[in-house]
């Protein structure tokens, strides 16, 4: 019956938000929600359910629970050196002019500004411009403000602080002119169409939660999405293994050219 309730809980899910529970790792998920409705007091799925319906709060945290909504500023700083110091300026040999950059599963947007920030220091501003899309409306509202603890831009240098943002009560403000470089959307990368010709897409810490089968899917569509010689960008315990199938290169850990 448990199973039953599950299964229910799962469809509801996906009329209402068009997340694909399905397309998670069922045991993992299942453990994240079980622990939360419980924690709540709920014993099972489908008093989970009604209460969804008629609680925002509640509801505001159950999409946190199943979107992973956990970003930060330049995460695992060594990657992002790789990405400044040799996949960007080998991307612009090959092309010579702005790039067509895409930040997926953006989140509250620290990825899609670290873009913007890193961007600068080949371009000037008004030729960078980054799509960062999401499934979670409530996580793009709050990228769009920009506004940030210190603990998320912990790995943000002093120099790009004193350039791109403005502090006030310790929070830390985007300013304008590297906000106005994001285009912020909402977009379901299990269900819906993927734009084409990117130069760099980054993906990270997103993958891990999906099954396999999913997983496949999401690498050929970025394959699809990105122009030849472009750039997937993939988090730090999401190597691609049939990388070479697909169409890719491994050109640096977590990196794969078309």
């Amino acid at each position: 019956m448990k199973q039953i309730a599950f299964e229910q809980f799962k469809i509801n899910v996906h009329k209402k938000t068009g997340i694909n529970l399905n397309q998670y790792k069922e045991k993992q998920m299942k453990r994240r929600l079980t622990s939360l409705m419980t924690k709540r007091g709920f014993s099972t799925f489908d008093e989970y359910w009604q209460a969804l319906q008629k609680d925002k709060d509640l509801y505001r945290e159950f999409l946190d629970r199943i979107t992973i909504n956990v970003s930060e500023f330049f995460r695992n700083p060594q990657r992002w050196d790789i990405l400044e110091n040799r996949i960007i300026p080998n991307l612009i040999k090959q092309k010579r002019d702005n790039l067509k950059v895409w930040s997926a599963a953006c989140s509250t947007g620290e990825e899609a500004y670290s873009l913007v920030m890193l961007l600068n220091k080949f371009f000037s501003l008004d030729k960078v411009n980054v799509l960062a899309t999401d499934v979670d409306e409530t996580v793009l509202k709050e990228a769009k403000k920009g506004k940030y603890s210190q603990e998320k831009v912990k790995e943000v240098n002093k120099d790009r602080i004193k350039k791109y943002f403005e502090i006030e009560d310790k929070l830390y403000q985007v300013n304008n002119q590297v906000r106005k470089r994001v285009t912020f959307k909402k977009h379901n990368l299990l269900e819906d169409k993927y734009e084409s010709n990117f130069d760099l897409i980054l993906c990270r810490n997103v993958m891990i939660y999906f099954t396999e089968e999913a997983k496949k899917n999401l690498y050929r569509n970025f394959y699809n999405a990105l122009s030849p010689g472009g750039v997937l960008f993939v988090g730090s315990t999401e190597q691609i293994f049939d990388a070479n199938r697909i169409g890719f290169n491994s050109i640096e850990t977590f990196f794969y050219q078309k």
